[in-house]
């Protein structure tokens, strides 16, 4: 009898959770682009490149991928005349965590949720409009 299929869901969930310690030469973390469809996302590595990945058989239909997430990607035994160039081998669930390792890509800072100074002087929010009046 195999594992159940709630506690293989949860096991792989867990997974993701944990960065590792080190990566290989052949993995990077690239942030989704776009799905290309059963089960194909095009990424795009720290120096812009950009490349077809496979999500294995592990995380479909357990780890849901939007465009602008982080993953971990393998390339070994990828390069050559075929256009897929490596395979998913963990997603980037707890990004706050995975930006502490020594190894994540300067490339990708986080983008603040508020706005910087320079905005402020152009933004219009709380202003009242202009008023149609020339002697004001």
């Amino acid at each position: 009898m195999g594992v159940p299929p709630k506690r293989r869901v949860l096991a792989t969930a867990d997974e993701t959770l944990v960065p590792p310690d080190q990566l290989t030469d052949t993995q990077h973390i690239a942030r989704v682009n776009k799905a290309a469809g059963n089960n194909m996302y095009f990424v795009e590595l720290p120096n812009k490149e950009t490349l077809l990945v496979e999500m294995p058989a592990k995380f479909r239909s357990t780890i849901w991928i939007k465009k602008g997430s982080y993953v971990l990607i393998e390339t070994t035994g990828y390069s050559g005349a075929h256009k897929l160039a490596g395979e998913i081998i963990n997603v980037v669930r707890d990004e706050k965590e995975w930006r502490k390792a020594p190894y994540w890509p300067k490339e990708f800072v986080k983008k603040s949720l508020l706005p910087s100074d320079s905005d402020e002087e152009d933004s219009v929010v709380g202003k009242m409009p202009p008023s149609d009046d020339e002697n004001e």
